[in-house]
């Protein structure tokens, strides 16, 4: 999970043209303690849960070897909701506290945690 909350922070900062679209891959976007084969496969896995608009994957040579990435366009509204939602580091850090104690999450769960702790810290500053 940590991989996939990186990887949407760096998509969001790419400069990608205007009505345009780029190949993303591990080259693009290194995550350090993530091989270029796990930054790859997480990059589809942002495709499959639409959190990117991609138009598919591109194989291509790079580095030592055959590498793929995605042919990435911009964020979905799901894709921003969930960045978001966990942008900040100490969101970040309760909702996966709060993900961890009740003894396992998905995406879903750890957005629900981090909603629920913003709606809190919304209602403490609105006085309610």
């Amino acid at each position: 999970m940590d991989l996939i909350r990186e990887l949407m922070l760096k998509l969001e900062a790419l400069p990608v043209p205007t009505a345009g679209m780029m190949v993303v891959d591990a080259t693009k976007i290194d995550v350090e303690g993530y091989t270029a084969e796990q930054i790859d496969y997480h990059l589809s896995l942002l495709e499959q849960a639409r959190f990117i608009h991609a138009g598919g994957l591109d194989f291509g040579m790079s580095g030592p070897g055959l590498s793929y990435g995605v042919c990435f366009r911009n964020l979905t509204w799901a894709g921003h909701d969930f960045l978001d939602s966990v942008r900040s580091p100490d969101v970040w850090g309760r909702a996966k506290q709060a993900a961890s104690a009740a003894g396992g999450f998905t995406v879903d769960l750890l957005v629900m945690a981090a909603k629920t702790y913003l709606e809190g810290k919304i209602k403490g500053l609105l006085g309610g």
